[in-house]
């Protein structure tokens, strides 16, 4: 072998190697990541789960031995093998320049990143935290900065012995054996129909199986990690048997429990984190995401290049998310919610194809609505001004245009469509709980526990006085005394009810605007806007309302004080108290205004010669003409859009800007090669971290952005096919921050999406109330269907239609004498005329038959859909069949692996005993 050529040597068992296969590689070509070695035998070379590549450069005398994972295969022309490195390969002695995830000595991975200036404070504290960093058995090595002699790395790496230790104390599952499924007739059948689909297309929307590597531990029998029975696990390399993930959990878990001064309560990263001793922590990324050579051709350099090419990139935005890949990478809690986000995008295609189809259904039945055409050629009808100063008499037929556009969204199929979403929504949930199932049972979360999870060391050092046994474990742990949780959680409640009033005030503000600015549009010299001042005031409104809600989102920061007031007792437990808190607040923050449209406007006006007026002063906005319905459309389209537009430009836009403004003064101090030149963990550092509380606001977004799709859905059928069209973008918008943008996360366990699921199921019977409402209040849907079998031309005959609406305006209004009071003359309501014999101005006995159809609808509508509801849940079982046939399986094997090792560790003591009764007796003899 000459001297710039290396052996590579593939060690597996017979059964998958039956030809060892030498190939002749390029010294120079061996970097880290994943690189293309060409074949020069020509050999066949297969599958294997672990190779060792022998490196040998004898110009200087250097050897390594480099552990890899996977190697794929691509048999063609050239016979090229990608191999996929677990490890690093320096071949310099001193600092490492090959990759930046080792140490200087290319050996001891790097498993987690502390960053710390020098000028900075807290000096001592920072000796005593790495002193005792030292004392746990983990690693150290500092680096400067390429760019800043001010900033320092600190590089940690956990041996063998502290992974073991901690993985025992952390209860982490890893793999023992491979599983074996039980093959019964439908599996084979299945199996068969696999066969034949392999001759039809292949589906646009997957990705070719040999593009994504074979994460075996999702195929394996898992236990808790445990040192006394560490020959039962699949140890092929001590090297890989912790991914990096995992490494990276288990050192993050021993720095929030390192002292940095003496007592209980000094302790953890994340308080030095908060008093700058630190200035930033976090798990390094694989390597680049980008690769000059193809993927198809040369393989992915690393699981970041790979996430990036099958996932983050925008060329790939129809094609199914990687999902294991992800969970590797990033973790289950990560994975959970892109799995969750992936499964809600698919669940709005019908959703918004049944929306589109009653949009278009008002569209083409928009020339043959009766009400819309009574309006048009309603010349002659005088409506009373819509304000006290300003507002001109308006004829009828000026909200032609307005009454077309509310018919798009309030016709016949408007009903149909609630009922639809309502249904839609549980579909979603309960479905979601079977694919939540299969993916717990893929990422082995099915008996992690949130029993298991550490308690939180802010709560340790504030309860380390009390303490009681658990009566799970058995043993000690710091206690929260009854009077003490609930004192916190009143006075909790307390500011949480006090934000609420704030948001309430500013929505009272909202009106008073809405009822000054009317009389101001009024008299607006601009033509376009004095004709259609309510118009106006309603979007400007709507605008500002937006505004309004963003400033408003300084919550979050009462919101954490309040959470920490109450001091959770687990980070779960903390989590969800700060979830439902953000939640609440957002929520009524967001929706208050769309409430207030949808069920207070134009309801308690009271009638021209006796309106309420607000401040004795204001008389209240009243709904336009052709009704309330094309207001609340206005609200949340603009609400709507404007939200989704302004949270995608602040999680991806601004990012993007900071990375920039990165670089660019990186180029001007360093040269423009600079970057490539950085070690790994000066680029990530130059990233933007991740925000403070982790997936709250994507969660957060995508529930509201729920809420928008299925509360008042029936006013705005267009909301899901928004949603869909937002959230498509939304995947890839969020991946390419995870993949490029964000310094990576540290990976969390997670068996579900946590409090989010009780969010949405309690945002989908609040749809089904207010969508009842809306239709019997909002939508003029109900007096016409009164006016079609009761007052109209087919009153009495059992049947509606557009014939049966000829006359349906002229009753839904009321006359008022103008010499009476007020220069009006005609407006929208039940009520008797003028010159009435009995009461003047009094309601009509239609107006009582309206109201008495609108709360008979409420309870008919909202008592159908919870009964279909509840039957869809109970029909759908939460596991699929097959998943616990499979989960069944499993736990008979593992009973039947636990009976043979018993018996094999009974046998062994047997042998033991025979072995040493025989010294025993040779030695009498």
């Amino acid at each position: 072998m000459g001297s710039g050529e290396t052996k590579v040597e593939s060690h597996a068992s017979p059964e998958t190697q039956p030809n060892q296969a030498a190939l002749l590689l390029n010294t120079a070509r061996l970097q880290p990541g994943s690189q293309p070695y060409q074949c020069v035998g020509g050999n066949t070379v297969h599958l294997a789960t672990l190779v060792s590549v022998h490196c040998a450069r004898p110009a200087t005398g250097v050897a390594a031995v480099l552990m890899v994972k996977y190697i794929k295969v691509t048999l063609g022309q050239n016979n090229l093998i990608v191999v996929t490195p677990s490890l690093c390969f320096s071949p310099q002695v001193g600092r490492s320049r090959s990759s930046g995830l080792c140490f200087s000595d290319g050996k001891c991975h790097i498993d987690y990143i502390l960053v710390y200036r020098k000028s900075g404070p807290q000096s001592e504290k920072r000796e005593i935290f790495e002193r005792n960093i030292r004392a746990e058995g983990l690693q150290m090595e500092k680096e400067l900065s390429v760019c800043n002699s001010d900033v320092i790395f600190l590089k940690l790496h956990a041996p063998w012995e502290v992974l073991c230790r901690y993985a025992e104390l952390m209860n982490i599952r890893m793999p023992f054996r491979r599983k074996i499924y039980y093959m019964h007739r439908r599996y084979k059948f299945m199996s068969r129909i696999n066969r034949f689909r392999g001759w039809l297309p292949r589906k646009p929307m997957k990705f070719d199986n040999n593009t994504l590597p074979d994460l075996e531990e999702n195929e394996s029998f898992t236990a808790p990690f445990s040192r006394s029975r560490i020959h039962h696990f699949t140890i092929h390399n001590k090297d890989t048997f912790f991914n990096n993930a995992t490494r990276s959990r288990i050192v993050h878990h021993i720095l929030q429990r390192v002292k940095y001064e003496e007592g209980k309560d000094k302790m953890g990263l994340n308080r030095l984190l908060s008093n700058s001793s630190y200035e930033a922590a976090f798990p390094l990324h694989e390597g680049s995401y980008r690769s000059k050579n193809s993927i198809r051709t040369h393989g992915a350099e690393n699981h970041r290049h790979l996430l990036y090419e099958c996932w983050a990139w925008w060329g790939v935005w129809y094609k199914y998310q990687p999902l294991d890949l992800i969970r590797r990478y990033f973790g289950e809690k990560i994975g959970l919610y892109f799995a969750w986000l992936g499964w809600y995008t698919g669940m709005l295609f019908p959703a918004a194809l049944v929306g589109l189809m009653v949009f278009l259904y008002g569209w083409f039945t928009l020339d043959h609505c009766q009400v819309s055409k009574e309006i048009c050629q309603a010349t002659d009808i005088i409506m009373c001004p819509i304000c006290d100063e300003y507002c001109p008499y308006l004829r009828l037929s000026d909200s032609c245009i307005y009454a077309k556009v509310t018919h798009l969204f309030d016709n016949g199929a408007t009903v149909f469509f609630a009922v639809f979403m309502a249904v839609w929504a549980t579909v979603f949930l309960e479905f979601w709980k079977r694919r939540r199932a299969v993916l717990a049972y893929d990422w082995d979360l099915i008996d992690w526990e949130e029993e298991e999870e550490e308690i939180r060391p802010q709560f340790e050092a504030k309860y380390s006085k009390k303490e009681r046994m658990n009566p799970i474990s058995g043993k000690p742990e710091p206690y929260q005394a009854f009077t003490d949780k609930y004192s916190r959680l009143i006075v909790s409640a307390s500011g949480i009810f006090f934000m609420i009033l704030v948001v309430i005030a500013a929505v009272f503000g909202i009106v008073i605007y809405r009822v000054i600015t009317v009389s101001t549009f009024a008299a607006f010299g601009w033509a376009l806007i004095r004709n259609n001042s309510q118009v106006a005031t309603t979007g400007t409104a709507v605008c500002i309302n937006f505004c309004i809600i963003m400033l408003l989102n300084l919550y979050e920061k009462v919101a954490l004080l309040l959470t920490n007031l109450e001091q959770p007792r687990t980070e779960s437990e903390w989590e969800n108290s700060f979830t439902l808190k953000m939640f609440l607040f957002q929520f009524v923050n967001l929706n208050s205004s769309t409430f207030y449209i949808a069920f207070f406007l134009g309801r308690f006006t009271g009638r021209p010669g006796a309106y309420i007026r607000l401040i004795n002063r204001w008389k209240l906005e009243e709904c336009h003409p052709s009704g309330c319905l094309i207001d609340l459309c206005m609200q949340m389209g603009i609400i709507m859009v404007l939200k989704q537009t302004w949270n995608n430009f602040m999680e991806l836009g601004y990012p993007l800007i900071q990375n920039w403004w990165t670089r660019r003064r990186l180029r001007q101090e360093h040269g423009p090669n600079a970057k490539a030149s950085f070690p790994q963990w000066e680029r990530d550092y130059n990233l933007q971290p991740m925000n403070a509380y982790g997936l709250f606001d994507e969660y957060l977004e995508m529930i509201l952005q729920f809420g928008f799709t299925t509360i008042f859905v029936a006013a705005f059928p267009l909301a899901p096919l928004l949603a869909l069209l937002n959230n498509i973008i939304e995947i890839r918008l969020d991946a390419y921050k995870f993949v490029t943008q964000w310094r990576r996360p540290l990976p969390s366990q997670a068996k579900d999406i946590g409090i989010w699921y009780g969010i949405l199921e309690g945002i989908g019977i609040l749809s089904v109330i207010t969508n009842a409402f809306v239709i019997a209040v909002t939508s003029d849907f109900i007096p016409r269907l009164v006016y079609a079998y009761k007052y109209g031309p087919c009153a009495g005959q059992g049947r509606a239609g557009e014939r049966c609406m000829m006359g349906y305006v002229n009753a839904s209004l009321s006359m008022f004498r103008v010499s009476d009071f007020e220069n009006t003359s005609v407006y929208r309501d039940y009520r008797e005329p003028p010159d009435s014999p009995g009461e003047p101005y009094s309601y009509t006995l239609q107006f009582w038959h309206v109201l008495a159809a609108r709360l008979a609808f409420i309870i008919v509508f909202e008592h159908m859909v919870f009964t279909i509801k509840n039957l869809i849940a109970y029909l759908i079982p939460d596991l699929p069949k097959d998943l616990r046939d499979r989960m069944r399986r499993e736990k008979y094997l593992i009973q039947e692996m636990m009976y043979e090792a018993e018996l094999e560790r009974l046998q062994k003591e047997k042998n033991e005993k025979k072995k040493n009764y025989r010294a025993h007796h040779n030695a009498l003899l």
